[in-house]
Formats: structure tokens, C-alpha cells, sequence
């Protein structure tokens, strides 16, 4: 007999959200019993979502007190917190947060946080798959932070990362959210590209924490360099660092650590932004030039690094399989 898992969102107005409610529409193990939004409560998900209508009748709610067997949370950054300060949720619900709320604890190397009573494990399946499957609430890792680290974890694994690390990627204009602003306005983004938070991204955090527990011993500096991309969906990643390892021996190591993971995949020629946009896949692509291993890393800001890992995560703690409602045709074209 067939799993039914009723699901809940918390912030299904915005872009994060929105992807998540198309994903769990169509999952084959989910009955979504509620969309929560504040500001659009009383209306139509359609109203917000219109590519939605005809495709479900679901209303926006102000609240969340509907029982559910995972609760997603997509509220923006701090929300997520306040939220279950404020509302009681059932011990026995899974809570999956998008936000950034619950992602790092910097008191130690182990990728799980203490906050309120619950313990939050990170939910980079690359990373940890078993601790995913045993957990009860799980934080799931941020787009950049998702894109790096799957570049570099093979290397970590092996104790590899024995050189600094620098890194450049560049987003669409939904990784910045729904609200408006200068650098996510249409006539200022489009043909054009500028940096931000330049050697500070607040994803550095987390990819320092989760490449400590592979390597404590030593530690590399990963000096990072975000830019705003003229498209709306997509992250484009190049990681490059010193190392003696061949390129077959780098290639032979990337292709046995992610054996067994659906979505990751080493390609064996120069990928493109379209062929993960609107899929769960991280495309890598090696590279040595000299001394210096370059690593291509391309996943969807919107899939990958936020609402399809979320599901995957979910697939993972119910023991459905791992690709279920993720199997996504790209954006080819």
C-alpha cells in the first residue's frame, strides 16, 4: 500500500514556497492539506501562483493549526524561528525549514543545531543521507552553499582540501526572494551583472562548518565571490584551488563519491546553466590546468538549492525513494 504523507506550507507566497507547492502537487505520496500566507490569506493559490490555476482549488491560510506529518517552512530568514515560538507544533511532525534560521551551530564541527527544544540536522543528502533518514526536523542548506559544497566535498572527504580554495558564482534574480528591490528590478537586472557580499556571504558559514567535519585537522580559506546574474533562475559555479592529484584521479574520485546520489552528476564535457534549470541535478565538470583543479558546479537556485532538495529530504526521513516527484524535465531551450 501506497505511502500518504500530509504535508503543510508555512510561507507559500513566495518564490521558495511557490516551487514547493508546485513540487508537492504532483509528488505521488503527498496530500498538501494547507498553504499558509499572511498576506494572502482568503485568496486562491492562483491568485498568487497563476500558472496554478485549474490545477488546484486550494485556499491561502492565516494560520497552521491544521495536523500535518511534515511541516515546510518557508518564511523568510528570522521567521522561521519566531514561527515555532509562536505555534505549536505536533511532536510527532517533521519540520523542514527553507530558511537560514536552524542551517549552523559554530560551537561545533557536527552538522547539527540545538534551538528550542529541537535539534536540527542539515540537509545536504550528499552530505549526511543517513542522519536525513533518522531525523525529525532538518535544515535545509542554502543555494550557493548547496552548489559549493558539492563541488568540494569529494576532495574533503579525502582530506584534499590542502590549498585555499576561490571560488566565483552567479545567480539568477530569484535567489534574491519575491520583494522587490534596485538590484532585483527587471530594468535594472536585465543586461547587467554586478558582485555583492563579496568574501562574506552568509553561506560561507555553513560551507565552512560542513567541510570541518570532513577535514578538522586543517582547514583551507574559501574566499568566495557572489554575483547578481541578468536571468531569473539558475547558479553557475567555478571553484578552483592548487592540488597534485591528476585529472583522472580527480575525476575517479568525484565519480565514487557520488555513486549512488541521483542528482549529483560528473559530466564528461563542458555543461550549460539550462541543463539543470528546472531539475534536482547538480552538474559537475572537472578541469586542471597546471597545478590548479577547476571545478564546475551548475545547479537550479529554486530546486536544488532550496524547494527540490527540501523534497528529496523529505523522500529521505519517510523512506520513500529518493527521486519521488523529483523526476523534473529541464529547461532546455
Amino acid at each position: 500500500m501506497a505511502v500518504t504523507i500530509k504535508a503543510g506550507i508555512v510561507g507559500g507566497a513566495g518564490y521558495a514556497g511557490g516551487e514547493l507547492l508546485r513540487l508537492l502537487l504532483l509528488h505521488p505520496n503527498v496530500e498538501l492539506a494547507f498553504v499558509q500566507s499572511r498576506s494572502q490569506a482568503g485568496k486562491p493559490v492562483y491568485a498568487a501562483h497563476p500558472d496554478l490555476l485549474g490545477e488546484t482549488e486550494l485556499v491561502f491560510t492565516a494560520d497552521a493549526a491544521i495536523p500535518v506529518d511534515v511541516l515546510f517552512l518557508c518564511a523568510g530568514h528570522g521567521e522561521a524561528a519566531k514561527f515555532l515560538a509562536e505555534n505549536e507544533v505536533a511532536a510527532e511532525t517533521k519540520i523542514i525549514d527553507l530558511s537560514q534560521d536552524f542551517r549552523w551551530n559554530e560551537s561545533t564541527a557536527s552538522a547539527m543545531v540545538e534551538a528550542g527544544g529541537r535539534s536540527f540536522v542539515y540537509g545536504l543528502p550528499e552530505l549526511q543521507r543517513e542522519q536525513i533518514q533518522q531525523a525529525q526536523h532538518i535544515a535545509n542548506p542554502g543555494c550557493f552553499a548547496t552548489g559549493i559544497q558539492l563541488a568540494l566535498l569529494p576532495l574533503a572527504k579525502h582530506k584534499l582540501l590542502n590549498s585555499d580554495v576561490h571560488v566565483s558564482g552567479i545567480t539568477g534574480s530569484t535567489g534574491a526572494g519575491q520583494s522587490l528591490s534596485t538590484t532585483s528590478h527587471f530594468s535594472w537586472r536585465t543586461e547587467n551583472i554586478s558582485t555583492y557580499k563579496v568574501m562574506e556571504h552568509q553561506h560561507l558559514r555553513e560551507i565552512k562548518r560542513s567541510m570541518k567535519s570532513l577535514q578538522p585537522e586543517k582547514q583551507p580559506g574559501i574566499h568566495f565571490v557572489p554575483y547578481r546574474g541578468p536571468f531569473a533562475r539558475g547558479i553557475f559555479i567555478t571553484a578552483y584551488l592548487q592540488t597534485d592529484l591528476a585529472l583522472e584521479e580527480a575525476q575517479a574520485l568525484y565519480n565514487s563519491y557520488y555513486e549512488g546520489h541521483p542528482f549529483t552528476l560528473v559530466a564528461d564535457q563542458n555543461p550549460d546553466l539550462k541543463q539543470v534549470v528546472n531539475t534536482n541535478k547538480c552538474v559537475l565538470y572537472l578541469q586542471k590546468q597546471g597545478q590548479m583543479l577547476v571545478i564546475t558546479s551548475l545547479i537550479d537556485n529554486l530546486l536544488k538549492g532550496a524547494a527540490g532538495q527540501a523534497v528529496q529530504n523529505m523522500n529521505l526521513v519517510f523512506g520513500l525513494e529518493e527521486t519521488a516527484g523529483l523526476k523534473l524535465k529541464a529547461a532546455a531551450f
